[in-house]
């Protein structure tokens, strides 16, 4: 169940509901009771790093054949 970010304009509290899609816009109380509250649009931040890595890795050193490296019985 996705969760939204309110804002009640009564108290100025912000905050998080977990409510079906179907009920992000319908009305809700805020924590402290008061009825007359809005949704926020709300952003949200993706902490980490990209890792990048080739489709084909560089062969190991030191070989030949079909693998790549002479890790199989064809090596030349």
């Amino acid at each position: 169940m996705p969760v939204y970010e309110y804002a009640c304009r009564a108290c100025d509290t912000r905050f998080e509901a977990r409510r079906p899609m179907a009920e992000a816009s319908s009305p809700i109380e805020c924590p402290e009771g008061h009825p007359d509250t809005v949704r926020v649009l709300s952003a949200f931040a993706s902490v980490g790093h990209a890792v990048s890595t080739p489709a084909f890795s560089a062969a190991p050193a030191g070989g030949g054949g079909c693998c790549g490296g002479g890790g199989c019985a064809c090596a030349s």
